[in-house]
């Protein structure tokens, strides 16, 4: 194998490490030493595929720092629907109906696929967001559910899932919610069902029962959709 075709292979794996989260946006690249020895190659075709990579903005080098992941992948196809859902409202109840297929699915995979690692996150996120509530802290709350939700994604295994749902949903929620609250601020009984909800969800993922994931995902979903079309309100 020639040189450019050994780049080429390293780009594309650092590639599907870009995609399915292993690096997610934000992340520190291991050393080129380390990446080298996982792919297999050379440090200097490690080095010339990091280039290549980040003349396309997907990673970039922070002096003295390293080299990072950016959010590129994470907002390209979000950032034209962040801008039609804050100009038209009528779209919620079809990105609802969205969010029923989208992480009905996302959440069956997440229950058959799940690593051991993936699990333990997913307990611990729903203890944090259990702790939240009991703290009555409810942006520390929402920004538990968002993370749940994205680690329910990324145990999907399936690297569309989680782009779309890292990409487009995050941003979907930025524009519908308030202050990262929604639903939450409608009073007690709307956050303790919500509460109720997601550890029905993680129960259902960490026992690897994959139908019950999914209903247990769209039920939630189902809820939210009642709530916004008789408050306006999402979470």
């Amino acid at each position: 194998m020639g040189n450019g075709s050994r780049v080429q292979a390293a780009m594309r794996a650092l590639e599907t490490s870009l995609l399915d989260g292993t690096f997610a946006a934000g992340a520190r690249l291991p050393a080129e030493r380390a990446l080298a020895e996982r792919y297999g190659v050379s440090r200097n075709t490690i080095r010339e595929a990091i280039q290549r990579l980040a003349a396309r903005s997907l990673v970039h080098s922070r002096p003295g720092a390293g080299v990072y992941v950016t959010d590129r992948l994470r907002t390209g196809v979000a950032s034209p629907w962040g801008e039609l859902v804050a100009d038209h409202p009528a779209l919620r109840d079809d990105i609802l109906e969205f969010r029923r297929v989208l992480e009905g699915a996302t959440a069956y995979f997440a229950a058959m696929r799940a690593s051991k690692d993936e699990i333990k996150t997913i307990e611990s996120l729903m203890r944090t967001l259990e702790k939240a509530r009991r703290d009555d802290d409810k942006a520390g709350e929402a920004q538990a559910d968002a993370k749940l939700h994205e680690a329910i994604a990324k145990a999907s295994h399936n690297a569309m899932f989680l782009h779309l749902h890292a990409g487009v949903l995050s941003v979907l929620r930025e524009h519908i919610a308030i202050n990262g609250t929604g639903l939450r601020e409608q009073g007690e009984d709307a956050s303790a069902l919500l509460l109720l909800q997601h550890r029905t969800l993680c129960d259902a993922i960490c026992s690897r029962r994959p139908e019950e994931a999914r209903t247990a995902m769209q039920t939630h979903i189902d809820f939210v959709r009642r709530q916004v079309n008789e408050g306006g309100r999402l979470s």
